[in-house]
């Protein structure tokens, strides 16, 4: 009876602890998607700020794509929710010129791509009241459209940098300190297969020595340390060697004597790979072991790490955004071929959220899995502000690109006595947008499937 309810207590717990489980999966989603939407917000907003203080007459400010949620109007613009919380926009007057004239229009010929550009040339002229009106984007000084441009990446470097800042000095790095949190009874071999102590084993040196749970170690052999990876070196360099190891207790310093017991191990290198010999064996060492297992805690970081660590970030995202057709390639071969992928190759939204419910739902304290949603979220937010930079259109880049070529024309005319030209009519890049429109959509979609089928995992 007593067993067959203690086993019915082990499955109700079990069933307990993934019902668990799969809510805090579900919340970790919800919350990658929520913070997903307020950098989405808080893009357009770096956009609409700017907009409206060089008077430009904005018409709409959305957050998501498909049908209306919410919105209201204040003045002159409509502010609203959208259901699809993947992207967002701000509708400005006049973001290129209007038509020339009719005749203009008449010479871009049929076919696919002229109706598309007098389609795009009759929705910018929608936004126009008259000649007279100078409250439209095409008309700004080229500065002044490339800071409205410019406003809604910085946003989300801006949000990738606090929230950095927050991780790293609000939080700290989860490093291994000098305080000892257990001592091992004894040491057991690598291969015993097994983890509890047997009669064999020899004693672990640093339970002979006297070491007990909360000691700090500040000195080995006369050398102050402050970290646990110079105490590890110094045990692993000295098997068999009697050591002097100096533990604060109680306010009080008491000095150890061990001497740590000799076991061959595999070598590993600085990226954490075994090493392997020319003919393909491992290669071992014989290092020191004391049987010391350490306290791990957050050690908070200065001020300037979280932009010091966006930095790098942009960095290594501008390294994948440059090939990223490569990357998702490989991405799909890898998915068809039931190989395994890269795992420091792009992901789609569906990606991140599953990552984002590992973390929610791993065995770890609470406060480790908000630090890797705060990371999460902030490369997600330098991934918006590299990619949004790519000049090509309909992104911010391409916009940016295109208003330094009219400031470029302008220049040049000027320097050569000639009449100022006519601004650069974006509408004739429709079918270059098109044609980026439609890559995108393709390489999301295989990202997509490859993240439902061939997912990346953490664990």
């Amino acid at each position: 009876m007593v067993g067959e309810a203690s086993l019915g207590q082990l499955v109700g717990w079990g069933r307990y602890r993934e019902r668990v489980e799969i809510v805090a999966f579900i919340v970790g989603v919800v919350l990658l998607v929520v913070g997903l939407a307020v950098s989405i917000a808080l893009h357009e907003i770096g956009h609409l700020v700017p907009a409206k203080k060089f008077g430009v007459r904005v018409g709409q400010y959305m957050v998501g794509f498909g049908p209306t949620l919410w919105s209201r109007r204040r003045g002159e613009t409509e502010y609203g929710i959208k259901g699809i919380p993947l992207g967002g926009y701000i509708s400005m007057a006049g973001m290129y010129p209007p038509a020339a004239s009719a005749s203009a229009e008449g010479r871009a010929g049929g076919g696919f791509f002229a109706t598309m550009v007098q389609d795009a040339r009759a929705a910018n002229d929608e936004t126009l009241i008259g000649d007279d009106d100078d409250r439209v984007f095409y008309r700004l000084p080229v500065y002044k459209r490339v800071i409205i441009m410019l406003g809604g990446p910085v946003m989300n470097l801006l949000l990738a940098i606090v929230l950095f800042t927050i991780l790293l000095s609000g939080i700290g790095i989860q490093t291994a300190t000098t305080t000892v949190a257990s001592v091992n009874e004894c040491v057991i071999p690598a291969d015993a297969g097994r983890t509890e102590c047997a009669a064999s084993d020899p004693v672990a040196p640093a339970a002979s020595a006297g070491f007990a749970a909360g000691d700090e170690i500040i000195a080995v052999d006369g050398e102050p340390v402050s970290t646990f990876t110079e105490v590890s070196d110094a045990i692993k360099a000295s098997p068999d060697e009697r050591m002097e190891i100096v533990v604060l207790r109680d306010g009080a310093e008491y000095t150890l004597v061990m001497t740590p017991v000799a076991v061959e191990q595999q070598v590993y290198d600085d990226n954490g790979q075994p090493v392997v010999a020319d003919d393909g064996t491992p290669e071992t060492a014989v290092v020191g072991v004391a049987g010391i297992r350490q306290e791990v805690g957050f050690e908070r970081q200065p001020i300037w790490a979280g932009a010091q660590m966006a930095a790098d970030n942009v960095q290594a995202v501008a390294g994948i955004i440059w090939q990223l057709p490569v990357k998702v390639w490989e991405t799909g071969v890898a998915t068809v071929t039931g190989q395994e992928r890269d795992p420091n190759g792009p992901l789609s939204v569906v990606g991140a959220g599953v990552i984002a419910g590992e973390v929610a739902a791993a065995d770890a304290p609470v406060l480790n899995r908000v630090a890797g949603l705060l990371s999460l979220l902030a490369s997600l937010n330098i991934a918006l502000f590299v990619f949004n930079l790519v000049p090509l259109l309909p992104l911010d880049g391409g916009h940016i690109a295109v208003a330094l070529w009219d400031g470029i024309k302008r220049t040049w005319a000027k320097l050569t006595g000639r009449p100022a030209p006519k601004p650069v009519d974006a509408t004739k890049l429709v079918p270059v947008t098109f044609v980026v429109v439609v890559g995108l959509i393709v390489m999301s979609a295989v990202l997509i499937i490859s993240d439902l089928v061939n997912p990346l995992s953490l664990f």
